[in-house]
């Protein structure tokens, strides 16, 4: 049974905090598989890890295009674990579907998202009703993620 960190964005956005928590995964040896239902939402990403710091990015590719089962990131709009991912992140209120094989699944969502919002609620819900290990992140006023539940 996968375990389910939600992570509030009460103030960054989920583009600024999202490179960091991938460079993690893929420093650890991992791979990550990122869902969103949103194609502007894919679109975005996809430009941005290539670009969010001066001197380095992120390699990634989206699940439509050739090589997907290579990339070390994956973008995609379904939980369908074509590169071998061992983390999942859901953004935008994705549903991560059946328990898979992830190492850990970690639902993003912003505050100013009410359909995000109402999606993470619901998951966290149902999730603790099966007694699926569940956590709660929140950034703390120096922007570190803390546990907070």
């Amino acid at each position: 049974m996968s375990e389910i960190w939600f992570y509030h964005h009460e103030s960054a956005r989920i583009a600024d905090t999202l490179p960091e928590l991938l460079q993690k995964v893929l420093a650890r040896g991992g791979r990550a598989l990122v869902i969103s239902p949103l194609e502007s939402r894919l679109d975005s990403l996809d430009q941005h890890l290539w670009t969010f710091v001066d001197d380095s990015f992120l390699p990634h590719g989206r699940a439509d295009r050739p090589r997907a089962d290579q990339q070390p990131v994956l973008l995609a709009h379904a939980p369908e674990n074509l590169n071998g991912a061992t983390m999942l992140f859901c953004l935008d209120g994705a549903d991560p579907g059946e328990d898979g094989a992830w190492e850990r699944i970690l639902v993003l969502f912003e505050a100013d998202d009410p359909g995000a919002l109402d999606a993470a609620r619901a998951l966290w819900a149902a999730r603790k009703k099966s007694q699926t290990p569940v956590s709660y992140w929140k950034q703390s006023a120096s922007g570190r993620w803390e546990k907070s539940g």
